[in-house]
Parts: structure tokens; sequence; C-alpha cells
């Protein structure tokens, strides 16, 4: 049996009638009820900028005395949380020299303890000690009401009185980092569980609602604009609403990452959820869209599913003007095409269509013969390689004079590569101040694609499939050579990267000629033999999709024209005018069974 009586300033003390030892929230009731009889003039040190209260006078007494600090109202505090501790020494310093009270948990606390900051735990104010393996250390409402209470409302404040809760100023929270774990390589159901945080995204949230109130930082970057806003008592609503967009955003992105690693491990056989997110992260502004009159930015895509995919958004720039938004389109058409090819490659690129390409064992050669297929589209594009450029190539590239007249220099707005020797790299730079040259690493396989459309977005599994994966079946009387074959083949690998409807004429791993993005089929194959003139005898002839009529049509006349094999998808209801065609003419014709439509 014990009797317990609580003193409280301002008036006597409370006698609560004797009675078997109560639990804690028995006696935080009663603790609150007894407060609620007289008004509050003392506050636990270091608690509250409002009122502050304490479950027992013990409590109260030995704080105020241990510190030092007398009870007095107006403590400012701040509550900080981080995993990334990155700068949090001269956060803590800074706002401890602006007369904050640093109220923190575990980790965070050590470290500020470390930097010679002065430190109250979070279970100093919650009085519960980290719970359940650190699940639950700031779920309390000791801190989320001193986060969540508009300091604009009486009954809130009176509330926070009545429970002897204090209010923040400042919360600086960020996340465990899931995204860096679940990424790093191999890791357990289980441990990727443990790493989803609670706490830390319900304070970040708490806080940027109430942000008319409570300061919320997420990101160390802004961690010297906090320090001067403070310093300087600035008012200006407008940070305060940035800070709480930006948490919001954080959060966002955050259980964005959670939700796709989740959907990942439940449904391994469905490609696409019912719902998702997609997080996207600002690189850089640019200087125009697809035409002066449209503003434009670049955005970073952080799905899980991209992380090490390469593509031109993680390549870095060595040198040239800044990025444009055709630059982006055209360096991303011309990594995806020289990326499927295994041998060494040269892409030529103009508006996002592949001009030129060529395979060869000497790259010189194949930048040589990829520049020749259409020398006047190649002047202005984006040249791209699958190897290293090394001094030789970057000379070349550097002095390469345009087959149309072998005179005028060539000029490209970009070259991209997975690689340059030091010495490439500097005998490329000496070409032009404004040339922007590229890093990329090997666009992925099995990426989700996605596509706007009015109020709405397109989504589809990457087209990946290469000749490889596909069966060439002959339909006509005479089959291919072997050498007719390997035609048809880099003539089908080159047509899924050109524009519907496409067109192209290779031969001996080299693109000829190309048609590509007319409304009809005649008049895309009709261009891809101007371009390739008498070398088109012989040649292989792809085409993206199915022919629908064959006499006196593109068939007709791709045979009338010299041509030596024709690669199409097949499954016209004309197949057989096509088969017939080729049988008369004695050209090769090849069913592939698959279509690379690119619009």
């Amino acid at each position: 049996m014990v009797c317990a009586a609580i003193s409280v300033a301002g008036g006597p003390a409370t006698s609560l009638s004797r009675r078997p030892a109560l639990g804690l929230h028995s006696r935080r009731l009663l603790w609150a009820r007894a407060t609620s009889q007289y008004t509050m003039s003392r506050v636990a040190p270091r608690l509250s900028s409002t009122m502050v209260g304490a479950p027992t006078p013990d409590h109260d007494e030995a704080r105020a005395g241990a510190q030092g600090v007398p009870t007095s109202t107006g403590v400012k505090q701040a509550l900080i949380s981080l995993s990334d501790k990155t700068d949090l020494a001269s956060l803590g310093n800074g706002l401890q020299s602006l007369g904050f009270s640093i109220i923190s948990t575990g980790g965070t606390a050590s470290s500020l303890e470390a930097a010679g900051v002065n430190v109250t735990k979070v279970e100093q104010i919650t009085h519960f000690p980290e719970m359940l393996d650190g699940r639950v250390k700031t779920l309390h409402p000791s801190i989320h009401g001193g986060i969540l209470a508009r300091r604009d409302q009486e009954h809130h404040l009176k509330a926070l009185n009545e429970h002897g809760i204090g209010t923040f100023d400042v919360v600086v929270v960020n996340l465990y980092p899931f995204y860096d774990k679940v990424t790093s390589g191999a890791i357990s159901f289980e441990d990727g569980i443990e790493n989803i945080d609670i706490g830390g995204p319900t304070l970040i949230r708490a806080a940027a609602k109430n942000h008319k109130d409570v300061l919320v930082v997420v990101d160390h970057h802004d961690y010297p604009a906090l320090l001067k806003y403070l310093q300087e008592k600035q008012a200006d609503p407008q940070f305060r609403k940035m800070l709480a967009w930006k948490a919001f955003q954080h959060v966002a992105s955050y259980d964005s990452a959670v939700s796709e690693w989740l959907w990942k491990q439940t449904n391994s056989g469905d490609t696409f959820p019912p719902s998702f997110t997609v997080p996207l992260s600002m690189k850089s502004t640019l200087r125009y869209g697809e035409n002066p009159h449209q503003k434009a930015a670049f955005y970073g895509d952080r799905s899980l599913s991209l992380v090490n995919a390469g593509g031109i958004a993680t390549a870095v720039q060595h040198h040239g003007k800044e990025m444009s938004y055709n630059n982006y389109l055209d360096a991303d058409a011309a990594w995806n095409c020289v990326s499927e090819f295994e041998n060494p490659t040269c892409v030529v690129v103009k508006h996002t269509n592949p001009c030129g390409v060529a395979s060869r064992q000497d790259v010189l050669e194949a930048y040589r013969l990829a520049v020749k297929a259409d020398p006047v589209s190649a002047f202005g594009g984006i040249v791209a390689f699958n190897t290293t450029i090394d001094e030789d190539l970057a000379k070349e590239i550097r002095e390469f004079r345009s087959p149309t007249d072998g005179e005028t220099r060539m000029f490209y707005e970009i070259v991209v590569a997975p690689g340059y020797t030091e010495k490439g790299l500097e005998v490329l730079k000496r070409k032009s101040k404004t040339l922007r040259i590229l890093e990329a690493k090997r666009s992925g396989k099995n990426m989700l694609s996605l596509r706007q459309v009015s109020g709405g977005w397109l989504a589809q599994e990457s087209d990946d499939l290469a000749p490889e994966d596909i069966t060439f079946t002959t339909g006509s009387e005479r089959a291919p050579t072997d050498s007719e074959l390997s035609d048809a083949k880099f003539a089908w690998l080159c047509v899924k990267h050109v524009k519907s409807n496409a067109i192209v004429i290779a031969k001996d791993n080299c693109m000829l000629g190309m048609g590509s993005g007319q409304p009809n089929r005649v008049d895309s194959l009709r261009i891809a033999f101007r371009k390739a003139g008498e070398a088109a005898k012989g040649a292989a002839l792809a085409s993206d999709a199915f022919f629908p009529f064959a006499w006196k049509d593109a068939v007709e006349e791709a045979c009338e024209n010299g041509i030596g094999t024709i690669a199409q998808p097949g499954g016209s209801m004309r197949d057989k005018d096509a088969v017939d065609c080729c049988n008369k003419y004695g050209v090769s014709l090849l069913f592939t069974g698959v279509r690379h439509f690119r619009h």
C-alpha cells in the first residue's frame, strides 16, 4: 500500500486516496486530472514552448535540478531523428546556438552528444524506452501532440497543458535506407520488412501537415537555409510550404519504393499492378522543350526496377553544351539501337531514326560506312558506338569529311559510347566546344515502357526480341543463302528501331537505306531504295509489319529493284500473293512471325 501526493505549482498538494500501486498509464491519468485543477506555471526544463508536466514531481524536480535549467516557458524545441547523419553536427550546434533544446533518438542522440550538443532523449519525454526492437520510439502522444497542435487554437494548447505535452518548432527527420537496402543485392523478405520505416514517415507527415507552426526538414542540403531562416527570424510562409511539400514528396517516393518491392514479392507473374507510382526526381531544367516556346525539364526515374538499368538517363556528360529536350530523345534512340549489337557497331541517328548502321571488326570502318549510308541526314546527328572510343577513332570522328563532297568536316550534336580512353576523350573534346560527349551503360532489358496519352498512360513490356529469339521461316521456293539470311537478320534488327511504317535495306552488316514514318509502306520502301541506290541489288529488305498487298505494290516493286531477300512478319490475308510474287522474281521470302511497330 502506498500513499501518493502530487504537488502542483500555484496550489496545495493534492492527496490521492490510499490504493494499491498503480501502473504508469493509471498514474498518468491521475496526474492529468490533478493538474487540470490548477493553472500550471512550471514546466519541465527543455520540454515545451507552451506548458508541460510530468508523471511525478520527482521527475520534474530531478530534471530541473540535474540540468540546472529554470522551469520557465518559452523553450524552443527541435526534434532530430536521422538515418543519414550528413552534416548533423553543424545542424545540432547551429540549433543549439539559436537557443533550441534538442530532442533526439538512439544513434542520432549519440552522434549529437559526440559533437558537443546537449541532447534530451525521446524516452525522457515519453517515459517509455524504445520497444519492440526499435519499432516503437516516437509513436507517442507526447511527441505527436507537440508536433500536431495548432498554436492558434486555444483548445489545442489547453489539451497539451492538461496532458503535460510540449510543442516542437522544428522537426528534422530522414528515413531508414530502404531503397539502398533492397537494391544492394540479395536481401531476405524479413530483412526488407524490417527496413520499412514507420515512425519516421509519421513524424514527417505530422510536421508537414502542421507546417504553419513546425519547420520540417528531410534533406541535409536544406540545413543552411533552415538555420538562416531561424537566425534572421524570418516569417516567410512560402519557405514553410516548400519544406512541407518536400517532406510529403520524400515520403511519397519512399512509399513508392516499398510498394514496388512488395508487389514484386507477392506478384512475380503479373507485370502490371492495378496501380503504381513512378518516383521521378528532377535532374535538370532544360532550355526549352521540342520547341523554344515550350518549357521543359529532365527527370530521373528512381523505380527499383531501373537500378543499374543503364541508359541515357544515367549517362555521364564529359564535354559540350547542356543537353536539350531533343538531344535526350535522339541520344536515347541512338543508344538503344547500338546497344542491341554484339559486334563493334556505329549507329547514326537523326530525329530518333537510325539513318546509318554498320558493324565491322574495325570500328573505324563501321563509322565510315554508317555515315556513308546517309551523309546528308548524318550531318548534325547523333553518333553512337558500342565500343570504347580510343585515340584513333576519336581522330577519325574529328577529321572525317562528308562523303557528299569530300571536304566538309562532319558535324555532330552528340557522341555517345560506353567508354573513352584518356587520349580519345582529349582528342574528341577538341572537335568542338559544343559537342556533347556522353558515356553510358548498356540499356537494360525487360523494362516497363510508359508513354503518355491525354489523360492517361500506356504501359507495355519493352520490345527486347532480337533476331536470335525469332525463327525465320522460308515461305518462298528459294531459300536464302547463309549470307542472305545474315543480311536479313541485320536488316531486321535495324528496322526494329525505325519509326513505322519502316523499311530497311542492308547488306554485309551495313544499312544501305531506310524509309520511315510514312503513312503507307510503299512510300517508305521508295525512300529506302532511293537512299540505297544500285547497292540495293542482291541486298536484304526488312519490313516492320506485313505487306497488305504484293502485286503492283511494295513486294513487286522491291523484287523489280533487284532485292535478293525480303523479311517480314507475315499475317496478311494476302501472304500467298507475296509468296507468289517472290517466286516469280526468284526472291527469297522470310516470315518472322514477329512485328516491330514503333510509333
